[in-house]
């Protein structure tokens, strides 16, 4: 499952830095696959976007750090736990429950982004 970011989110930007995918993004900023990944062309995310790997998108929240489902391996792959959440000094990086992928789904949305 792909972690979220929930509105008692401070702000801090301790969660950014440590996401090895660079699915996390400040509210109101612009994303791309191609962001920390080595996608490149059109692009066809696990969970349905699809877009040129180097088009802007639009933001998913305005006013909180949000993550790209797309994006979020839950750190499977690199660490033994999702960075976000370790760092996140209110606890408000949690799983998505409405985005839950088995983590050979997950392995395999790294191997995607990271080849």
């Amino acid at each position: 499952m792909a972690i979220k970011i929930t509105d008692e989110c401070i702000n801090c930007g301790a969660c950014e830095p440590e996401c090895p995918n660079n699915a996390i993004y400040e509210g109101a900023m612009d994303w791309r696959f191609s962001d920390g990944t080595d996608l490149t062309g059109y692009v066809k995310g696990m969970n349905g976007r699809s877009a040129d790997a180097d088009e802007p998108q639009q933001p998913l929240s305005d006013d909180i750090y949000f993550i790209v489902t797309d994006k979020c391996t839950e750190c499977v792959g690199f660490f033994n736990e999702p960075q976000c959440a370790a760092v996140c000094p209110v606890d408000c990086c949690v799983p998505d429950e409405d985005h839950q992928e088995p983590e050979a789904v997950l392995l395999e949305k790294k191997e995607m982004m990271h080849k």
